[in-house]
C-alpha cells in the first residue's frame, strides 16, 4: 500500500523506499486485516456517514497489544503513522496527531477509495496524482540520476574505520580527555603552567607540540608558532612566496570588507601581476580565473589559488622541512615538563592563591604591537628624513 506522488518536473530527486518505511507498511498492512486487524465500523459525522472508521483508542490498543509496548510509546508510533500519511483524522485535518480516545480515524486506502468515488472535483482528504503519463524528458532526466548515482564515488566501511583507527591512535596522546596534559590539567589544578607552556608564540615549545605539527601541514600552520618555524626554514630555502601568499589571502578571507579591495590589490601587484617581486607558480587555469575574479574582489576570490599553493606546499616543501635541520634543532630544544602531582591540600591553596589571567584583547593587541615593530623593521629607512629629524634636535 505504498502511496506516492508522482512529481512530472522533479524526476531527479526520486529516491528508493527507505528500509524502515517498509516494516511501516507491512504493519498497517496487518491493521487492515479484516479478522486480526482494526475493528472498524460505520460512523456518523453530522449528517454524512462514514465507513471503515477507527478510533484512535483502538488503533494504540492493538499496536500495544501487537508490539507488546506500552500505551505510550504505541501513541508515539500512532502519531508517526498520521504524520507519514497512512492513517488520516477525519476531525482535525490539520492536527496530525494519534490521540487515546473517541477521535475518528480511517486508513489512507480507504480515503482514496472513497474520494474516487465521489464526484467532487475539489477535495481535501487525498493529495495524488493518478495516472499520469511520463514524458521521455522525464524518463531522460531519471537516467541521468541513476547514471549520477552510479558514478558517485562510494567509500567501503573497512576504510572508513581504518581512517579513523588512524586518526585515533595519531592523536590519542594529544587529546585531553584521553591522555594527561603535562605538565598538570589547569582546569583541575588551578595552575596555569600548560597555558604559560603553550602560549601562540612562546620562545621555546614543548615536546608534545612539536610532535603535533608533523602530523600534517595544516597542524602546522594552525599554530603560530609553528608557523613561524616553518617560515625560518623557507627563508633558508628562498621559498617564502608560497607561505606568504597563503597567509595574504587568509587575511583577505578573514580581513573587514571596507580593506578588501585594497589588500585585492596589494596581493595582485606582490604575488600574480607579470614581473611581481614574489611571483608564485601556480598553473595557467588558475591564474586566469584568479585574475578575472581580482576585478570584482570578494573574500573567497582567492581559494583556487590558495589550494593549490597549499597542495604543493603538502606534497614537497613540508615533508622537507621535517627532514629539516630546522626542525630536528626545535625538537631538541622543546620542553618535556614534568608532571605535577598535587595533593588536595595543595590544590585547594592554588586555587586560593589564583591569580587572574590575561584577557584574549590584550593578548590580541599584544600580536599587532609585535607585528607593526617587525614590518618598521623590515621597511626601506627613509634616509633624508632621518637625516631632517637629527637636524631639528641639533
Amino acid at each position: 500500500m505504498t502511496i506516492r506522488t508522482t512529481r512530472p518536473d522533479r524526476v531527479q530527486h526520486f529516491r528508493p523506499r527507505m528500509h524502515c518505511l517498509k516494516k511501516v507498511e507491512a504493519i498497517v498492512v496487518e491493521m487492515q486485516d479484516q479478522k486480526g486487524g482494526v475493528k472498524g465500523s460505520e460512523q456518523k459525522l453530522n449528517v454524512t456517514t462514514i465507513p471503515h472508521v477507527l478510533a484512535g483508542s483502538d488503533i494504540i490498543a492493538w499496536i500495544a497489544n501487537k508490539m507488546k509496548t506500552t500505551p505510550e510509546e504505541a501513541q508515539a508510533f500512532g502519531t508517526m503513522l498520521v504524520a507519514y500519511g497512512y492513517i488520516y483524522p477525519l476531525q482535525n485535518h490539520k492536527k496530525l496527531v494519534m490521540c487515546n480516545d473517541t477521535s475518528l480515524y480511517r486508513f489512507q486506502v480507504e480515503s482514496i477509495k472513497a474520494a474516487l468515488k465521489q464526484k467532487v472535483a475539489n477535495r481535501s482528504i487525498v493529495y495524488l496524482s493518478i495516472s499520469q503519463k511520463i514524458t521521455f524528458d522525464q524518463y531522460r532526466r531519471q537516467n541521468i540520476f541513476y547514471q549520477q548515482a552510479i558514478m558517485r564515488s562510494k567509500v567501503k566501511s573497512s576504510v572508513s574505520i581504518g581512517a579513523l583507527v588512524k586518526y585515533i591512535t595519531t592523536y590519542k596522546n594529544h587529546d585531553p580527555f584521553l591522555a594527561p596534559c603535562l605538565p598538570s590539567n589547569p582546569w583541575q589544578t588551578d595552575h596555569d603552567a600548560y597555558w604559560s607552556l603553550n602560549t601562540r608564540r612562546v620562545d621555546l615549545p614543548t615536546k608534545m607540540r612539536v610532535e603535533r605539527w608533523s602530523f600534517s601541514l595544516f597542524e602546522l600552520l594552525s599554530d603560530l608558532r609553528g608557523r613561524d618555524d616553518f617560515k625560518i626554514f623557507l627563508k633558508k630555502e628562498f621559498s617564502g612566496e608560497n607561505l606568504a601568499f597563503w597567509e595574504a589571502a587568509e587575511e583577505l578571507k578573514l580581513g573587514t570588507a571596507s580593506s578588501m579591495s585594497t589588500k585585492a590589490e596589494t596581493i595582485f601587484k606582490t604575488f600574480l601581476a607579470p614581473g611581481a617581486p614574489r611571483w608564485i607558480n601556480i598553473d595557467g587555469r588558475t591564474m586566469g580565473l584568479t585574475v578575472k575574479g581580482l576585478d570584482h574582489p570578494h573574500r573567497y576570490v582567492l581559494e583556487a589559488a590558495q589550494t593549490h599553493v597549499f597542495l604543493l606546499m603538502k606534497k614537497d616543501t613540508f615533508f622537507r622541512y621535517l627532514k629539516s635541520p630546522v626542525y630536528k634543532d626545535i625538537q631538541k630544544k622543546a620542553l618535556n615538563p614534568e608532571t605535577h602531582n598535587f595533593s588536595p591540600a595543595q590544590l585547594e591553596q592554588n586555587a586560593n592563591s589564583r591569580s587572574p589571567g590575561i584577557h584574549p584583547i590584550i593578548l590580541w593587541q599584544q600580536e599587532e604591537e609585535e607585528k607593526a615593530k617587525a614590518a618598521a623593521a623590515s621597511a626601506p629607512v627613509d634616509v633624508k628624513a632621518v637625516m631632517s629629524k637629527i637636524d631639528r634636535k641639533k
